[in-house]
């Protein structure tokens, strides 16, 4: 049975959450605040730590820092939970050697499906480094997760900013940069025969972009713009060649990414066949709430053009089933915004 040290100093969230973690299958051990929680790991070594970030007395960083100093714990995989979302707070956490973060309030499946992953994740990388260590030795400066990747990206990548509307690069243009996506909201987009413009791909922060062949020098495939002010970390395919050759860990983790995106553009691409023109619609504004980090409540500020093009609709129908969507009591169209009143309704539009 797999020990859980579960450190958050909210009392019915830490209860809760130890119930649900018993409940699963786990050995749980609580602690109210990060000095207890750093005495708890000394002594008992647990199979990972799931840690709240703002608490008395020490808080999730410095608890972090401690277990990272000490050759005994730094290996322990950490997961912090935290109530904010802004790009910087999760990097920081990030650039001190955690290994995932959940935002609160979070889903119970979430959360275990955090904690099986990373469990599943230190299972496999101890039985990597055991058999390095034994044919040649394991070098402590080699990164070996996607996070220290784009922590190299953001310790070492040419930071460049682009505008609203501002193109990042061409269909054609030669691709020599990869990029980690710091802030803002990035379409990939391409012209049909016809001239139109489809959106291919969305990306937002933390999202890598600008994917070519590594073999071949051949350029973009597709276009990049920023669809609201964007800063990115860049570094060269002949760098980040060199890296992935030395970490087969991040490359099968880099791999895996890709594969997911690829399955994201399929099933956006059967959408936009297949589809009614109000199931396309509707996808497309769950698709951009959800990209956009946006709350329900919040307005979707997105280009009708840009809807259009997503869903692979003309500008003229999607305009006609958002007013359709209004008078249904779906939707709420605030000038150019669009505002979700209901999501269960919209997620089940044919």
């Amino acid at each position: 049975m797999k020990t859980i040290l579960l450190i958050e100093d909210d009392k019915a969230l830490r209860e809760n959450t130890e119930e649900l973690l018993e409940l699963s299958g786990y050995s749980v051990l609580t602690a109210p605040n990060g000095k207890i929680g750093i005495e708890l790991v000394k002594q008992n070594l647990p199979d990972i730590i799931v840690c709240d970030i703002m608490m008395p007395v020490i808080d999730g960083y410095g608890v972090l820092e401690n277990l990272s100093a000490d050759e005994k714990t730094k290996q322990i995989p950490f997961i912090f939970l935290s109530a904010k979302t802004e790009h910087k707070e999760i990097r920081k956490g990030m650039d001190l050697g955690a290994d995932d973060y959940l935002t609160k309030p979070f889903e119970e499946e979430d959360l275990i499906s955090a904690i099986e992953s990373r469990l599943a994740k230190a299972e496999l990388m101890n039985r990597m480094l055991d058999k390095t260590s034994s044919d040649h030795g394991v070098s402590q400066d080699e990164m070996r997760t996607l996070h220290e990747l784009k922590n190299f990206f953001d310790d070492n990548g040419e930071v460049v900013h682009f505008d609203q509307g501002e193109l990042i690069y061409q269909e054609g243009s030669r691709s020599n940069q990869i990029y980690l996506i710091l802030k803002g909201l990035v379409k990939c987009h391409s012209m049909d025969a016809d001239g139109k413009e489809l959106i291919t791909s969305l990306f937002r922060a933390d999202d890598f972009l600008g994917f070519t062949s590594f073999l071949n020098n051949i350029p973009y495939q597709e276009s990049a713009t920023a669809m609201e002010p964007v800063d990115l970390a860049g570094i060269s395919k002949e760098r980040l060649t060199e890296i992935l050759k030395k970490n087969k860990n991040i490359s099968l983790e880099l791999m895996e990414l890709l594969t997911e995106n690829i399955s994201v553009i399929k099933a956006q691409l059967l959408q936009m066949a297949y589809s009614s023109v109000r199931k396309k619609t509707a996808q497309t504004l769950l698709q951009f709430a959800e990209i956009m980090n946006t709350n329900p409540e919040e307005p979707i500020k997105i280009s009708r053009n840009d809807l259009a093009s997503v869903a692979g609709i003309a500008t003229e129908s999607l305009i006609r089933t958002l007013s359709g969507f209004k008078k249904e009591g779906l939707i709420a169209i605030e000038g150019r915004n669009i505002r979700i009143k209901e999501l269960k309704a919209l997620q089940y539009v044919n």
